[in-house]
């Protein structure tokens, strides 16, 4: 393109914003007779003919447009504008398909196709382009108001589809999922709820040893722990032992969090030196407490008859666990992901629940579970009375007693070594 041929378009551009729509067209029919086909003044004639609904025309002139300059995605756009006009919707996906083959980033092109999608009534091809669309928007910002008020139409088709979608999947599994066992429906319900955005998969975050390749679940699934019925069958007894043992002497409760002087405030400082979250231990990293263990022999011959780690300075642990009512434990995650975490509740009024990763459960008296507090978790009482829960750990199920033996010994070799104390309690 020549100075005179930027000087009639520039003209046409002018005259065009104007209102002068003959002496843009006069202007741009110089630019042409010059140099036939030439992109920018053939795209303008379309424009024009745009600004007036004159759909055929526009399109004539984008396409012609668009054939002389074929990797211009802006002139595709335009083709499919007019084909929009002409209520194409053939023409206008393959134009906006070839805007797409030039730039898949390209915002507009995935608006406009999801739109086409949507009017059409294709609504898995509208909501995957729209998904995109929100993909890309992402890191804008800046937005103006009318795109604003697209990605939130965008977000809302994109949810309601996913639910739509959603109960039409399990509709379709739920006589299957209703015969199946506990184990397998709460694993392929977590499948679901993953699938559909309605659930997090947790990892482990582990402060000390994070051994490799164990499953990261919430909870573990009972089967592994076939010496919970017993356990479970001495609720009473425990509960008697730790209610005498209060009534008699305190039962050596003292606070579950003491840190350091000095610390920094943090989420643990509400509890910091405070028996809203109190212990009484029988067992504290390998450690035996003769007084309360005396006071509870029931309770340590059920402790003593179950799969503990038993690891000199730092397993076994077991306390009675004491939350006051109204009282919070906050988020947080352990130390190790070799052991099982397991609660035996013993003093449970409504409105204490305890969560896991996405899984929140209430407690029951006298029903056990193991979890895994590598994966975040947090606990409430929302009563007015006391909770106690008897809490101790074992090693974690799907370690073989082999590596178990392993472990023992790296920790015996670690904390015999002078120059490597890097290795935090279990």
């Amino acid at each position: 393109m020549d100075q005179t041929d930027a000087r009639l378009l520039q003209q046409a551009g002018e005259a065009r914003r104007q209102g002068r729509v003959a002496d843009a067209q006069a202007a741009l029919a110089q630019v042409i007779a010059r140099h036939p086909g030439e992109p920018q003044a053939l795209n303008m004639l379309g424009l024009i003919a745009l600004d007036g609904r004159d759909f055929a025309t526009a399109a004539g002139h984008f396409e012609a447009a668009a054939q002389a300059d074929p990797g211009e995605a802006a002139l595709w756009m335009n083709v499919a504008s007019a084909q929009r006009g002409l209520a194409d919707a053939a023409g206008e996906r393959a134009a906006l398909d070839r805007a797409l083959a030039i730039d898949q980033r390209n915002l507009m092109a995935q608006v406009r196709m999801a739109q086409l999608q949507q009017r059409l009534g294709e609504e898995r091809e509208a909501a995957d382009s729209w998904g995109k669309v929100l993909a890309l928007a992402a890191g804008l910002t800046d937005i103006p108001a009318p795109l604003a008020q697209t990605l939130a139409d965008a977000r809302q088709f994109v949810s309601d589809h996913k639910a739509h979608f959603a109960a039409f999947v399990e509709a379709g599994v739920a006589a299957p999922l209703a015969s199946a066992d506990p184990v397998s429906q709460r694993r392929f319900q977590a499948c679901l709820d993953r699938e559909f955005g309605r659930r997090t998969i947790h990892q482990n975050h582990c402060s000390g040893l994070h051994y490799p390749f164990l499953p990261a679940d919430e909870y573990f699934d009972r089967q592994h722990f076939p010496w919970m019925d017993a356990l479970e069958a001495q609720t009473d007894a425990i509960r008697a032992e730790f209610l005498a043992m209060v009534a008699r002497d305190g039962g050596s409760i003292r606070p579950y969090v003491r840190q350091d002087a000095g610390t920094p405030q943090n989420k643990w400082t509400a509890l910091d030196g405070s028996l809203d979250w109190g212990a009484a231990f029988l067992w504290e990293y390998g450690v035996r407490n003769e007084a309360v263990c005396a006071a509870c022999p029931q309770t340590v011959a059920a402790l003593e008859a179950l799969p503990r780690a038993d690891i000199p300075g730092r397993a076994p642990s077991a306390f009675f666990s004491l939350l006051k009512p109204r009282s919070h434990i906050p988020a947080h995650t352990g130390v190790t992901n070799t052991r099982a975490i397991v609660h035996l509740p013993l003093i449970v009024p409504p409105g204490c629940i305890f969560r896991v990763g996405d899984e929140t459960r209430a407690w029951e008296e006298g029903a056990a579970f193991a979890f895994d507090d590598t994966i975040d978790h947090e606990a409430w009482n929302e009563s007015d009375h006391l909770r106690v829960v008897l809490i101790f750990d074992i090693w974690n199920p799907h370690l073989s007693l082999a590596e178990q033996m392993l472990l023992k010994q790296f920790y015996a070799t670690a904390d015999a070594s002078k120059t490597n104390d890097v290795f935090p309690r279990i």
